[in-house]
């Protein structure tokens, strides 16, 4: 799709409310959004803004009332989205610095459905946990916001940091892919014709992987890729990857800026 400065200036505004929000035929509006609509946009009474619960279940509704603590809108009229999109995990080693803010953010507007961040070996050691509960905050703040300017309507998941050996060992069905340089073929060798049910792709720090852990990911049943000649940084693999995936077998063929025709329904 293209860039949100790009879209008609008469597209809703649109933001993430908790899923038991839109169950009435009044919302009532608190939080980010609040805040975004009262503190930053100044928005008027009587506009047209989208609300969506992040699981596909979206709301038109007409702002009737704001104050400083919340605001209350009227829904005219309700609909669900499909999600068409390939179901992509990106098990990501954190890195340094601000990097995966970056990760999230791209991520997001690539459509990755889960983000797992994942300490290892030569990972970037984990904080204490009061550190680490705020960082998970901000890291979900990220993804939320990025969801809504790209036009999203399924929030991605943001799991808590894990070791490595918990989550290359997860049962599933998915593809599972181990992104690196040493990768023994190149990614379109081990992508089939036939759509996987997800992905599972695998990240390391910025210093790589051990032996030990190399060993330990292939016994998991990931297969090794590398993506060419070309050394890419931590944060940029798993988002070159997700963009073949979702070509190749997620919803980049479908039409643009999310113009399906939502079934009107009373509120």
């Amino acid at each position: 799709g293209a860039a949100s400065s790009t879209r008609a200036m008469s597209d809703p505004l649109r933001f993430f409310v908790p899923p038991e929000s839109l169950l009435g035929d009044q919302v009532t509006i608190s939080g980010d959004a609040h805040h975004h609509l009262h503190n930053v946009l100044r928005t008027r009474l009587g506009s047209i803004l989208t609300l969506l619960d992040g699981q596909g279940h979206c709301c038109e509704v007409e702002l009737q009332t704001i104050n400083k603590r919340e605001a209350l809108a009227r829904v005219v009229r309700r609909w669900r989205d499909e999600d068409r999109s390939l179901p992509i995990t990106l098990l990501q080693a954190v890195p340094k610095g601000d990097k995966f803010d970056l990760v999230l953010q791209k991520g997001t507007e690539l459509g990755v459905c889960c983000f797992q961040p994942v300490r290892t070996a030569h990972a970037v050691p984990q904080a204490d946990s009061a550190r680490m509960i705020k960082r998970e905050q901000r890291w979900l703040r990220i993804a939320t916001e990025a969801a809504r300017q790209c036009r999203r309507s399924f929030l991605p998941r943001v799991k808590p940091v894990r070791p490595l050996a918990e989550v290359i060992n997860e049962q599933s069905d998915d593809l599972r892919i181990l992104l690196w340089e040493a990768g023994p073929v190149p990614l379109a060798d081990i992508l089939s014709d036939e759509k996987p049910a997800g992905v599972r792709l695998l990240v390391g720090p910025e210093g790589g992987f051990s032996d030990d852990e190399i060993k330990k990911i292939s016994t998991a049943g990931f297969r090794a890729a590398h993506l060419g000649p070309r050394i890419l940084r931590t944060e940029t693999a798993g988002l070159a990857a997700t963009a073949i995936l979702q070509y190749l077998y997620g919803d980049w063929r479908q039409p643009a800026g999310n113009q399906s025709n939502p079934l009107q329904e009373k509120p």
